[in-house]
């Protein structure tokens, strides 16, 4: 394939057009999910049956835009993460905009009989609500419709590995603008104006960190991209990185003008290895047409970008371990200052942000900082991408206004909970903190941005959005976390490394029944400590999940120190299980199921369960069809 060499603004703009026309010269664009999601669900098999059924038919089909138009085609694509993960695998059709859910590869060849050669809409694919209404187009459905989409605008909507649909749909023009009609000063003027702050924790100004990069003396200065993402239940820069590569890219290299860097770092887990393929090719591709490397669009100006893969430390997502980790060495946040930007990477000033924010920068530039002040409330503009995940109805990938309150969230675009009542919301991950809110109007009201967040003692962290109902244990929830938390410290301070260790240890005997009132003491005590004196921000909110859970929920760890009983019924050792003698009908199902030989009985009499011998499973209970095995 020859690959014409971009070298001018004029170039790019005709360019533009030439893909724009093969774009809409296809006749269908059969845009299959190639998230990390779908393709755990077989995506990749559909689109290859796809394709193999296309050719049997003789059908032209063409999996890489053209550089011209010609004759009607129809195009099969890797798209991005469209981000109803609850409904993967998904197939969008265009230019109708249908969207199929839960696709096989049996259901392949009736799509391409009826969709893709008669126009017609496979109606047992499409969504339905619970009142059984279907939704034949993606925009349509609630999940979608409450969604206001920048920095996953294309995610979903173009091919994830072409660099030509992203530049028929608009890519680079922010680059050319940034190159030719600004100076270095006037883009960190319109990323300031803008008010975009930092996505990937406590919300700084943006702006104000590339001023402050642009004003370091030296040649020598660095843009690095923080693609870690460590927290649990957070998937946000993952599918940006998988489903619209170029759009970092782009924001990165406009970083890299207005703060006069020359060179580029990714910061990858090595657990996205999807990520790590999509942003390779994308590289690839900007460096052969021109728009990476040296004299881009013949300006004169030169950036880089390469990839740097981390062995998944959580603690690498703070700035100065990742850069630590970037240099060759052990992974270990510093003390500070000096901060990144005068000493960053290789001791040279350096912009550090993580992938949503890259990708919020095209669209400003583009658009204007007017534009980007109308999206979100004062001092909090933009949207936020959050992982909405846990006990709700619709799971996946959205994106927000700033400001949307949890009730919209949870409701309207998560269609409920699942399994029960509201009763918390984990937000933002570790590197954010970790708010758990009970569920009162005021809180399911409340508006997350960073000012409304900060004022009951949260962040909004990376944007993971765990769900939980009142079956969940708070006490569990915390230890869980602690135990994450405990794990994943590097070590270096001793208010972490032995902090962390001992108040698992505390929640460890509350929730296997040995704990006391001075346990609560003492989680206070250590959680006031480890946060004041921690030497990093991931360190200094490790215990958030505690501190908040107490706050919030401090009834059950009392009923669990005091009255030795799980409200939840989560908690195996203070969970004690009886059969209804009144009830119990003498089957002998229960002792027949039990593992452990517990339960003792004969035919037609009621039985008894033994409980020194019993593991708490509760498959006993699962079994009796009358009802009689109970929690006490």
């Amino acid at each position: 394939m020859i690959i014409t060499r971009i070298n001018t603004r004029e170039d790019l703009e005709r360019k533009r057009e030439d893909f724009k026309k093969a774009l809409n010269a296809q006749r269908k664009q059969i845009l299959i999910c190639g998230g990390t999601g779908c393709v755990a669900g077989g995506s990749l098999n559909i689109y290859a049956r796809l394709q193999q059924l296309m050719q049997e038919r003789g059908i032209h089909c063409t999996v890489q835009l053209e550089e011209e138009a010609h004759d009607e085609s129809i195009g099969i694509k890797k798209s991005g993460c469209h981000g109803f993960c609850e409904m993967g695998p998904l197939l969008r059709i265009e230019p109708m905009g249908w969207l199929y859910i839960k696709v096989k590869v049996e259901d392949c060849e009736e799509i391409l009989e009826k969709s893709i050669l008669n126009d017609e809409v496979v109606d047992r694919l499409v969504y339905r609500d619970k009142d059984g209404k279907p939704y034949q187009k993606q925009e349509e459905i609630p999940f979608y419709k409450q969604q206001t989409r920048v920095a996953l605008e294309h995610c979903g909507h173009i091919n994830a590995e072409s660099i030509r649909e992203y530049i028929a749909v608009g890519g680079y023009s922010a680059l050319a603008k940034a190159l030719f009609d600004m100076t270095p000063e006037g883009i960190v003027k319109e990323i300031s104006e803008a008010g975009l702050r930092g996505r990937g924790g406590a919300g700084f100004p943006t702006g104000k960190k590339w001023e402050q990069v642009l004003r370091q003396p030296g040649p020598d200065k660095y843009v690095v991209c923080n693609g870690d993402e460590g927290d649990p239940g957070a998937f946000m820069d993952r599918s940006m990185m998988e489903g619209d590569p170029h759009r970092v890219i782009e924001g990165m290299i406009i970083a890299g003008i207005a703060t006069q860097a020359h060179h580029g770092y990714i910061y990858v887990r090595a657990e996205y290895p999807l990520a790590v393929e999509r942003l390779t090719i994308a590289i690839g591709q900007a460096r052969d047409r021109g728009l990476l490397g040296e004299n881009i669009l013949n300006s004169g100006f030169d950036f880089d970008i390469k990839i740097s893969q981390g062995a998944g430390a959580f603690v690498c997502g703070e700035g100065s371990a990742l850069t630590a980790s970037i240099e060759g060495n052990r992974g270990m946040p510093r003390v500070k200052p000096p901060r990144t930007v005068e000493h960053g990477l290789f001791d040279m000033p350096t912009v550090l942000n993580n992938v949503e924010t890259y990708c919020n920068v095209a669209p400003i530039i583009s658009k204007g900082a007017g534009w980007y002040q109308t999206i979100g409330p004062d001092n909090n503009h933009g949207t936020k991408a959050f992982a909405l995940t846990g006990n709700v109805n619709n799971t996946g990938l959205i994106e927000v206004p700033m400001g949307t309150t949890l009730r919209e969230i949870i409701y309207n675009i998560g269609g409920g909970v699942k399994g029960g009542e509201f009763k918390a919301v984990q937000i933002g991950g570790h590197s954010g903190g970790c708010l758990c809110i009970s569920a009162t109007e005021d809180h399911l009201d409340m508006h997350l941005d960073f000012d409304s967040l900060k004022k009951v003692g949260a962040m909004i962290g990376s944007g993971g959005l765990v769900v939980m109902n009142d079956k969940s244990c708070m006490v569990e929830v915390a230890r869980f976390f602690m135990n994450f938390t405990q794990n994943e410290s590097c070590g270096k301070c001793v208010p972490c490394r032995e902090g962390t260790k001992r108040m698992l240890e505390l929640l460890t005997d509350i929730v296997e029944g040995r704990g006391t009132p001075e346990h609560i003491k003492l989680l206070e005590e250590l959680s006031s400590t480890i946060s004041e004196t921690a030497l990093c921000g991931l360190g200094k909110s490790a215990p958030s999940p505690v501190s908040s859970t107490l706050q919030y929920f401090r009834d059950e760890y009392l009923a669990h120190v005091v009255d030795k009983k799980c409200p939840a019924g989560q908690c195996k050792a203070l969970i004690s299980l009886q059969i209804d003698p009144d009830l119990c009908k003498g089957c002998t199902k229960c002792a027949r199921m039990c593992p452990v030989g517990a339960i003792s009985g004969t035919v037609k009499n009621p039985h008894v369960i033994d409980q020194d011998k019993c593991i708490k499973c509760r498959a006993c209970m699962e079994g009796c069809n009358f009802g009689a095995v109970k929690e006490v």
